[in-house]
């Protein structure tokens, strides 16, 4: 909670709270190996990003993705099976949301001697969900097809080419329905802390006889921090990836850039198959969605123009409830 004094009254005002999602990928990025120090660095590029926001008044929940880093920690796993037992993939979730806790929290009291606090987040999914049989979530390194089909029939792995940037293995990724530590992170939000929170989209788990039980997916880190912020009634949700704006007819001679558009446009574009499944389909989707739940603002955008995307006129591509410019094409 923030006070503001107004002559001798003290009024409580509610901070803005912007949920932040950062990519797995950019922590790890590719052609990286995934070392500590190339992870330290790209870390402290990301807090760059949150140090700016709080400057502006923002207060910043940060939700990361882990798919490269928790698929490499599942070949150590394999790797190392006839040394240590081999552990299910929603463990290694949580370990991911604990190292990379650590290693984003670390970059942003360097970076900005921010109040950080990482909470090991827990994302309950259905167990019914159709996404246990179409595994459809890239983690691990990117590899060669022939190396992946290998590997496909050697483990058991289901793969598939990811966004034409590579092969990787598959896993499923069920739909976030609620994120069980919402009300520690809505406390720590209010009172000022960056609360980095549903890292690699939470720890998935399934309610099973009054409680509850981990089960082997990945939560896709856009739609976790859409239903994070949706839950938190935050004013933004800030998606970041490898491009400025979204485009529209990407890979064509007419391709364009969009500033700005309306919840409905977005929809009219994402029927006409702009936004594929395997770059943008997810984000818009989360965009959309927490746009139509709060009427707040969503943005996409990359991690040089985050910083400026919630300022007036700021960069990357925005998502309204209210009436925008006509299909907000920029030329």
């Amino acid at each position: 909670m923030i006070r503001v004094l107004y002559t001798s009254e003290a009024v409580d005002v509610m901070p803005r709270i912007a949920v932040v999602a950062l990519g797995g990928n950019a922590i790890t990025r590719s052609g990286e190996a995934g070392t500590y120090a190339e992870q330290t660095a790209n870390a402290e590029l990301m807090a760059q990003t949150v140090v700016r926001l709080h400057a502006a008044g923002w207060s910043v929940v940060v939700v990361h993705g882990n798919g490269p880093q928790v698929g490499n920690l599942a070949i150590q796993q394999e790797e190392a099976a006839h040394r240590v037992p081999e552990l299910p993939l929603f463990w290694l979730n949580a370990m991911t949301e604990g190292h990379l806790g650590s290693l984003l929290a670390l970059a942003m009291r360097r970076v900005g001697q921010l109040p950080v606090v990482p909470v090991v987040t827990h994302t309950v999914v259905r167990a019914d969900d159709p996404a246990f049989a179409r595994p459809t979530k890239p983690i691990g390194p990117f590899l060669d097809e022939a190396t992946a089909r290998r590997q496909a029939a050697e483990r058991g792995w289901f793969v598939g080419e990811d966004a034409g940037r590579g092969w990787r293995r598959l896993v499923a990724s069920p739909e976030p329905q609620r994120i069980v530590e919402l009300p520690a992170i809505r406390l720590l939000a209010r009172q000022g802390c960056v609360v980095i929170a549903a890292g690699g989209g939470g720890v998935p788990v399934v309610e099973d006889g009054g409680g509850l039980r981990g089960i082997d997916a990945v939560v896709d880190k856009d739609l976790a921090a859409e239903r994070l912020a949706t839950e938190l009634r935050a004013d933004a949700l800030v998606l970041v990836t490898a491009v400025p704006r979204v485009m529209l007819d990407y890979g064509r001679p007419d391709a364009r850039e969009v500033a700005e558009m309306t919840v409905e446009e977005a929809q009219v574009h994402a029927d006409a198959g702009q936004f594929p499944e395997g770059s943008m389909g997810p984000k818009m989707r989360a965009a959309m969605r927490f746009v139509r739940a709060t009427g707040g603002t969503a943005v996409i955008t990359d991690a040089e123009h985050a910083p400026y995307s919630l300022e007036p006129g700021g960069d990357g591509t925005r998502i309204v409830a209210g009436a925008g410019a006509a299909l907000g094409a920029v030329s």
